[in-house]
């Protein structure tokens, strides 16, 4: 079934939820991407953590020295006692934007006017500052300091370490800022560089990932570990090269990398790293009571009661300065390729796409097969790149967008189905069995109502004596309409019981046939199965009907009904008139079944069958040639059923079947006498037909006064005049 055949909202609403899930998967919409991305990556990281290890083989060991809120002096002796154990370069991760309050100068303004104190003042005003004393430790130790971006600051202008590796600028999505605060003049001077100490969670609250790039009025400038990195390799500039933008429809050039310790390092578009990070590193922590050999190595300083969220939990701004430049030095960094947002939503497009054919095509079992094997693939290729490569490919948002869209497709596929049931209900309620209409809203076109030649069988079922029993309630005709309800209703029940399709129902009876509009391979037996089930129903009727009276006080006598059953081609198809759908089989064995059913009456049993209909159910039955009659245009041999394969199977049946091939030897070699002598023989044995055996008798009577000819066919055609 293509897309044009489905109701629309089967394909339009899984459509609509690809879209919507592209959408806000692509735009970010209220930090969705974000955090199912995150999640993700939060989850790999906990799974396969980055191992600590120390980096000093890689050129510098890194270190974390917790300070609390130190005065300037107190940082100034922190700073010499660093550089007596041997450190290479000092990190303040802490901001000087204004002078020690605890300076002695800062006390002038509190001593009184006049000549009194003039020798105080300038006491003070000669004592060692503070401030003085913290620039005079930059000189003797490698040091970088940190300005804040922001909304306002102080008028501070940090100089430029970055530049362009090529002709394009790179910093086209690195954060920008308006102005800067950042350390007093005085504290300014002498350090090794200074770097912004801005760090930029995701949004939502967790930080993966470092910048080593900012703008401060369009003006690129560096980060506070970009710094650290420049310093360390005793470099002027940091170039930068352009790479794409990560943007869906194009836009501004973002850096792709650097090179750094004769690697290359993998930026993001808006210059920050990804972090790998490691997991008990507490190995990095020094103290500054009983600080180790620190030959070689860059010593971050910062109090530790200012933490972030990361995927580990809180972190000092610190310790994340650290894992940030043992992720440089060791090149462990994180990657994520500028086009994998751009990958993961056409991997979204394609998939999705594929599911809605699935789901309008064939069913929601294989959409919903395909879907859960596409998030379970995703979801192990990108598991693979991240513990295999360390590439972060997002198959959560994805693998969400993929299930909205699945459910939104088996929500249309559910509420078709259930329209569809409705209809089919409404239309076919009478006609079909439930497991049937439930087939058919499930997949529509198994009922093909433009028709189509199929091979079935036809069953068509009547009362016996019908015309006589509705004389005898002429003056009752409201419980004549009862008793054939009484009758009619548990019949075709059965008849849909056994996945029947009831065509006709009339007042002497209905008709109902195998194989349409649903294949039945065994219709055949399922129609013989039916017509035995009808005479159990019957019976059990009847234990009804004959407790019942008549208006006039007599008791109803026992329903009798005939069946005939032929099998064969016919078209099967359908029509709608006035709202009303109509489905039938148009043929020779629906003819033949209403033909047999009307001769029934005459042969005693109530099951009569068609010689293809004994073929194609002759396993399933014990059946007994009854007649050869000429039926329409050729004569036609009948069966009678007469019970299950246990009676096939007894010696009593299989006596009564020989009796009946001779009898009907006998018949087409016109050995009258012999025929005769064969059925008083028959009349015998159990379960044979007396008014059958009368019906032959009185033909062989007529025959032997009207010879049929030498060249008879043993067919009885007198029958029918």
């Amino acid at each position: 079934m293509t897309f044009r055949d489905r109701p629309r909202s089967v394909w339009a609403l899984p459509l609509i939820a690809l879209a919507i899930a592209l959408v806000a998967l692509g735009s970010d919409w209220a930090g969705l991407a974000t955090a199912l991305r995150g999640g993700l990556f939060d989850s790999y990281q906990r799974a396969s953590p980055r191992p600590y290890a120390d980096t000093r083989e890689q050129g510098f060991a890194v270190k974390v020295l917790d300070t609390g809120d130190l005065s300037h002096a107190a940082l100034a002796k922190t700073l010499t006692e660093l550089r007596a154990k041997g450190a290479e370069l000092a990190v303040l991760v802490t901001p000087l934007d204004s002078a020690d309050p605890a300076s002695p100068r800062n006390l002038v303004a509190e001593i009184p006017p006049g000549p009194t104190f003039d020798a105080t003042r300038e006491a003070l005003e000669h004592m060692p500052s503070p401030d003085k004393a913290l620039t005079d430790a930059f000189a003797r130790i490698a040091t970088v300091t940190g300005f804040a971006l922001g909304d306002g600051g102080n008028g501070f202008a940090p100089k430029s370490t970055l530049a362009a590796a090529g002709d394009k600028d790179p910093f086209g999505h690195a954060p920008d800022f308006p102005a800067a605060d950042g350390p007093v003049a005085s504290l300014g001077l002498g350090t090794a560089g200074s770097g912004a100490l801005n760090l930029i969670a995701d949004r939502d609250g967790r930080l993966r990932r470092m910048p080593l790039a900012f703008r401060l009025n369009g003006k690129a400038v560096a980060s506070l570990d970009a710094e650290v990195l420049r310093a360390a390799e005793n470099r002027k500039r940091l170039a930068f090269r352009a790479g794409d933008g990560g943007e869906l429809l194009g836009g501004a050039a973002g850096t792709s990398g650097l090179e750094a310790f004769h690697r290359d390092l993998p930026t993001a578009p808006d210059g920050s790293l990804w972090l790998a990070f490691a997991k008990d590193a507490a190995a990095r922590d020094i103290s500054a009571a009983a600080l180790p050999d620190l030959t070689h190595t860059i010593v971050y300083v910062g109090p530790s009661a200012k933490t972030i969220a990361t995927p580990f939990g809180a972190m000092s701004e610190a310790e994340l300065h650290a894992e940030a430049m043992e992720n440089i030095l060791l090149g462990q960094v994180l990657r994520r390729p500028a086009g994998a947002a751009k990958a993961e939503l056409a991997c979204l497009l394609l998939l999705g796409m594929a599911a809605i054919y699935l789901l309008v095509r064939f069913n929601v079992w294989w959409g919903g097969a395909f879907t859960v094997a596409a998030i379970a693939s995703a979801g192990a290729i990108s598991w693979h790149l991240f513990s295999a490569n360390r590439v972060l490919f997002d198959a959560l948002g994805p693998g969400v967008g993929l299930a909205l869209v699945f459910a939104a497709g088996a929500a249309a596929r559910v509420m078709e189905v259930a329209g569809a049931r409705a209809r089919l209900h409404d239309a076919f309620a009478d006609s079909l069995a439930a497991p049937s209409i439930e087939r058919i809203a499930r997949n529509p076109s198994l009922l093909k109502l433009d028709g189509e030649t199929r091979q079935v069988s036809y069953l068509v079922c009547g009362v016996r004596g019908f015309t006589e029993l509705a004389a005898s309630f002429k003056d009752d005709p409201v419980a004549f309409t009862r008793l054939l309800r009484q009758v009619f209703s548990p019949l075709m029940d059965t008849v849909l019981a056994h996945r029947g399709t009831i065509e006709r129902v009339g007042a002497e009876g209905f008709s109902c046939f195998w194989n349409a509009p649903l294949d039945d391979p065994e219709h055949a037996i399922h129609a013989c199965e039916a017509a035995s089930a009808m005479m159990d129903t019957v019976a059990k009727v009847n234990e009804i009907v004959t407790h019942e009276r008549r208006i006039d006080g007599t008791s109803l006598s026992p329903i009798e009904i005939g069946v005939g059953i032929s099998t064969g081609p016919v078209i099967a198809g359908g029509f709608r008139s006035h709202g009303r759908t109509t489905y039938a089989a148009v043929g020779d064995p629906a003819v033949l079944a209403q033909r047999i059913q009307a001769l029934s009456g005459t042969y005693g049993p109530a099951i009569i069958v068609s010689e293809d209909t004994r073929k194609a159910a002759e396993r399933g039955f014990a059946f007994l040639e009854a007649d050869f009659v000429e039926i329409g245009a050729a004569p036609v041999k009948l069966y009678a059923l007469l019970g299950n394969p246990v009676m096939r199977a007894s010696p009593k049946f299989r006596a009564l079947s020989t009796f009946h091939d001779h009898i009907f030897q006998s018949l087409r070699t016109q050995q009258w006498e012999k025929t005769r002598e064969l059925i008083d023989q028959c009349r015998k044995l159990s379960g044979a037909s007396q008014k059958l055996y009368d019906l032959h008798l009185s033909r062989i009577a007529w025959y032997e006064t009207h010879s049929p000819g030498p060249d008879w066919d043993g067919a009885f055609r007198a029958v029918l005049k």
